[in-house]
């Protein structure tokens, strides 16, 4: 059973806003942990001896404030955000603009309260007498600072990833990037190495600068933290590199095996965000063409369109040797009078549904369609084996159908002969069509075949280029002195 959409979206809501929550909270406390532990294994500051319970509760205090004015600060600059989001409305460009800055805000808010930490606590530090060692005391916390700003960022932007690909509907990622793919990378390599190593180092320095704690339990330590943060690290990376490139590897997969109906969700401000724009836009003209594809074969034919996309549209032709075969209904005027026009619409849509069926099958073009008659070619622009086979045996199936309906009455006249099939018109609107004697003669045997039984009638012409097996089911129906024609036609007819 499908869930409703606003306890779907409640649901979102509440999964990002505890995500937030544990962020501000673990990210401080593991962060304030880390430093307390590489403190405590170096004894530092030792100098301070009885009074050093002042720097820690003055260190627990700074953690319990920070906790509640960094996320004052957050809600505060991201208030407009939250609205949006909560009310599940679309946001506006400039909120879209403050929201994609959630993890740099969060970042910022993060790296305040530590560096503030940092000067509160050397300064604590030195006042209560630990001299050289207050130097050791706030290089300890600023690197404790840098860690779990790098990770407050990376996380951030893993958590924020629903309000993000909501903004980025509205603003999505162009020229100036809020971030890049190599901020990221640098940033990693920061919390796997740099950090770390520097920490390395401050242990490593004289004894005199750090104290004499237990060097070899800070090494553990620091390097465990290598291990552990660069692992987060990392998979916050693959997270935000890696998944979004798999997910455009597979859509573009579909593309290319021919699907147009393919959307990759815009979730990230950076260059990858650029990539799934463009992969969009890319599928987004791909279904513009194939919808001015799909109208323009409806409009010219499907054999038309694709030999006009495969050799450019200009004023040019050749002289083709076809078949033309004419449908006209019978006293269409009186039809016209007695007939409502929605109703005789409809018939004629019917009996032209037959007449592409039927042509189409057999490789023939419906070539146009003149009020209540349809032009067909067969021959052009697609070359046919047997072109005279296949018109004689359309004609046959569509008298058929529409004697199978009794709605209309028609003729249909078949004649061949070389004409012009080509583009037809001006350099700016142009028509595929074919002109000549075998066009004229396919109609003016149509009006003549409108008085016959089999209401078809076909040139002699036609019936000796055709196979044995369809001229074994026509017969001779004499000689008709055509309009505009000097030398009379034989015609055939068929049952």
């Amino acid at each position: 059973m499908r869930k409703p959409a606003h306890l779907g979206r409640f649901r979102l809501v509440l999964r990002t806003s505890l995500g937030f929550a544990a962020l501000g909270l673990g990210s401080s406390v593991c962060g304030s942990g880390v430093v307390a532990l590489l403190l405590f294994f170096e004894g530092s500051p030792s100098s301070l001896g009885d009074r050093s319970w002042v720097l820690g509760a003055t260190a627990a205090g700074l953690v319990a404030v920070s906790l509640v004015v960094g996320s004052l600060w957050t809600a505060w600059l991201q208030r407009r955000t939250a609205i949006w989001f909560v009310l599940g409305r679309p946001p506006t460009e400039d909120e879209a603009r403050r929201a994609l800055r959630l993890p740099v805000d969060m970042a910022i808010v993060s790296g305040t309260l530590w560096l503030i930490g940092t000067i509160v606590l050397g300064t604590l530090s030195y006042v209560l007498g630990a001299g050289e060692e207050t130097f050791a005391v706030a290089l300890t916390i600023l690197l404790g600072g840098l860690t779990t700003v790098g990770l407050t960022y990376l996380a951030a932007e893993w958590v924020a990833r629903p309000v993000m690909t909501i903004a980025l509907k509205v603003l999505p990622p162009k020229d100036s990037l809020p971030v890049t793919v190599l901020t990221r990378l640098v940033l990693t390599w920061a919390l796997a190495s740099g950090v770390p190593l520097l920490g390395v180092l401050l242990v490593s320095s004289p004894p005199e600068l750090i104290g004499e704690g237990n060097h070899t339990a800070s090494l553990i330590m620091l390097s465990v933290i290598g291990l552990v943060v660069g692992a987060l690290g990392t998979a916050l990376l693959a997270r935000a590199v890696a998944a979004p490139l798999h997910r455009l590897r597979i859509a573009l997969n579909q593309v290319a095996r021919g699907s147009t109906d393919v959307s990759v969700p815009v979730d990230d401000s950076s260059e990858i965000g650029m990539l799934q724009t463009s992969v969009n836009d890319l599928v987004a003209g791909l279904r513009e063409q194939d919808r001015m594809r799909d109208l323009f074969g409806r409009h010219v034919g499907a054999d038309v369109a694709r030999h006009a996309l495969e050799f450019g549209a200009s004023l040019s032709g050749d002289v083709r040797e076809v078949v033309a075969l004419f449908v006209d209904v019978v006293d269409s005027t009186a039809l016209a009078y007695r007939t409502p026009p929605e109703e005789l619409v409809t018939k004629l849509n019917r009996l032209f549904t037959s007449v592409f069926d039927e042509v189409n099958a057999r490789g023939g073009l419906l070539n146009k369609f003149a009020g209540d008659a349809a032009l067909c070619i067969f021959g052009a622009p697609t070359r046919l084996a047997d072109p005279a086979t296949s018109a004689l045996a359309a004609a046959r199936a569509i008298r058929d159908a529409v004697r199978d309906w009794g709605e209309l009455d028609l003729g249909v006249g078949v004649a061949s002969g070389p004409v012009f099939a080509g583009q037809l018109g001006t350099s700016s609107r142009l028509e595929y069509t074919v002109i000549g004697d075998a066009v004229n003669e396919a109609a003016r045997l149509t009006e003549h075949a409108k008085t016959v039984p089999g209401r078809i009638l076909a040139s002699e012409v036609v019936l000796k280029a055709c196979t044995s097996t369809e001229r074994a089911l026509w017969t001779p129906d004499g000689d008709l002195e055509l309009r505009g024609r000097q030398v009379p036609t034989p015609t055939w007819t068929t049952a």
